[in-house]
């Protein structure tokens, strides 16, 4: 017997997990109340964040395959620069080999040129002074021979066509022998 009234007790009691009846429809009534007003005034505000976040999202994508797209130009711009700037190097290192060479062969030409005029000056003075010290020589042994041919004779030559024959025939005579031992 002692189970018959536990149950016959429970079934006037309220059940506590389950809420009465009242409870239910005015908390539904409320929550109703509380999804309207948020539909109706914080979720366009919601849904305004969220479109505006996107659109800058999107507009932040936007401008980085821009931005991707500028320095995919800027690359390729720069190495079409660089493929200029390696031809006209190349252009001016050719050029300045050129000019060098020119310079060089100029330089060489006018070296040669000078070589030459100092060489056929050194030549004409070599000449000059060949001749002078062939006249002094010339001069000196006719007076030698002069003095010679006096005390040799005796007498002093005083007829100076004689005296200059005598020195020429001498000289002739001294230039002949110095041509042959040359040869």
């Amino acid at each position: 017997m002692t189970i018959l009234p536990a149950t016959a007790q429970a079934a006037e009691e309220p059940n506590i997990l389950l809420p009465p009846l009242y409870d239910i429809v005015w908390q539904l009534i409320v929550l109703i109340i509380i999804g309207l007003v948020l539909y109706k005034y914080a979720l366009p505000k919601f849904n305004a964040i969220l479109d505006e976040r996107a659109q800058k999202i999107e507009e932040g994508l936007n401008a980085a395959d821009r931005a991707k797209e500028a320095e995919a130009l800027a690359k390729r711009e720069a190495e079409e620069l660089i493929q200029v700037a390696n031809a006209d190097a190349g252009r001016i290192r050719s050029d300045a080999s050129e000019d060098a060479k020119s310079i060089v062969a100029a330089a060489r030409k006018e070296a040669e040129a000078e070589a030459e005029r100092i060489l056929s000056n050194a030549q004409r003075q070599i000449q000059a002074e060949r001749q002078a010290a062939e006249i002094s020589l010339k001069s000196e042994i006719g007076i030698l021979a002069t003095e010679l041919a006096e005390k040799i004779v005796g007498e002093h030559l005083k007829d100076s066509e004689l005296t200059a024959r005598i020195v020429d025939r001498f000289l002739d005579d001294l230039e002949s022998e110095t041509t042959v031992q040359e040869s």
